[in-house]
């Protein structure tokens, strides 16, 4: 498998498409065409992850935060970016970033938190919407069933659980074909009137172009017609965030002692105790104090994220008990968790591609 294979199966989990809008997510840097035998996953590219991946001799690390996060005016080989870069290229190991797409995806970074809290009955916290579309083609009766699983087989037609969803409605179609034309129905050059089934099935707009062709491939007719629709749902699966249930109510201190466990915190910062029992839990990796109200909303009696400002604490007092669980340490989860979806996915295309987590993961901030 190449470096670009690779980056579509990542892509295939978290698209894009969902990471904001001025993340920069994908290839960092290296050869999309290079072979890869080796992978190492990380959360951060430093320069001691990028030693290790020298050092292992892998052909491709895979990090959750991105090395290039702005447009480069100059690459510096005295900046720790700029060695970072040049160690890169020099090694020919290639860097691919996974961030807020990651975040933002079913069993990506939230996910990982989700479980490592031991939440049930889970959902997205914050959904994101314009995530889908609607294609809405016109198909003979005959062939309504054989476009339908065409379009199905390239991802249209999921609805959270549900597979192979489809609405049609009967009609008649109208159309008059040129001279040169060589329509299924009727003969060129004369108005022809037809029934016809209206099709109609949602996508996730990073499907659609693989389900136009898909379209075009199958329909019966020489010139398809079809119809795109932006529409505004909310997402079940995309968004940022999770919330769900604590296998039973247990008291702050009591929840506060297993998180610090779990996550490795030797230290964090929350809220008082609002004198409930800590039952519904809200959660975001990393910078997630901006969906506090979020949490609120959804009735959660904690909010574990990172980096929490100051006056958030106070708005906190009294609804929600709000605790920031550190920025790695909320988001290091992920690293594990990936890499186990790459070897699962190498192992059932039987690919033989090592996939190792970085052994020696940098937590920027210290404490005494």
């Amino acid at each position: 498998m190449t470096v670009r294979d690779i980056g579509g199966i990542i892509e295939s989990w978290a698209p894009k498409e969902v990471a904001w809008e001025d993340d920069n997510v994908g290839l960092q840097c290296g050869d999309g065409s290079q072979k890869v035998t080796s992978i190492l996953v990380a959360l951060d590219p430093t320069e001691k992850t990028v030693k290790e991946a020298e050092n292992k001799s892998v052909q491709m690390l895979v990090t959750h935060h991105p090395l290039l996060f702005h447009p480069l005016r100059r690459i510096d080989c005295q900046t720790p970016a700029g060695r970072m870069l040049q160690h890169l290229l020099q090694s020919r190991i290639a860097l691919y970033a996974a961030h807020t797409n990651l975040d933002a995806s079913p069993l990506g970074t939230n996910d990982a938190l989700a479980d490592i809290l031991g939440l049930t009955d889970t959902e997205v916290l914050f959904p994101q919407q314009r995530t889908m579309r609607k294609i809405v083609t016109f198909v003979p009766p005959s062939d309504v069933d054989a476009v339908a699983d065409r379009l199905a087989q390239a991802g249209a037609g999921n609805i959270g659980k549900y597979e192979r969803c489809s609405f049609r409605a009967e009609g008649t179609g109208t159309f008059m074909g040129g001279k040169e034309t060589h329509p299924v129905v009727g003969l060129p050059e004369q108005f022809e009137r037809i029934p016809e089934i209206r099709l109609e099935m949602i996508v996730p707009q990073w499907r659609l172009a693989a389900v136009v062709a898909a379209l075009r491939r199958v329909h019966p007719y020489e010139e398809p017609a079809y119809d795109i629709y932006p529409l505004e749902n909310l997402s079940a699966q995309y968004g940022m965030g999770m919330v769900g249930n604590l296998p039973r109510p247990v008291s702050l201190a009591a929840f506060l002692k297993v998180l610090k466990r779990q996550l490795r915190i030797p230290a964090l910062r929350h809220s008082p105790d609002t004198g409930r029992k800590v039952s519904r839990v809200a959660a975001c990796g990393g910078s997630g104090g901006s969906l506090l109200e979020e949490a609120i909303r959804t009735g959660a009696d904690v909010f574990v994220t990172a980096d929490v400002k100051y006056h958030s604490f106070h708005e906190a007092l009294g609804r929600i008990v709000v605790i920031d669980a550190g920025h790695f340490e909320t988001e290091h989860p992920v690293v594990a968790t990936l890499a186990t979806r790459l070897r699962q996915e190498f192992d059932r295309r039987k690919e033989r591609i090592a996939v190792r987590t970085a052994s020696s993961p940098v937590n920027p901030v210290r404490y005494v």
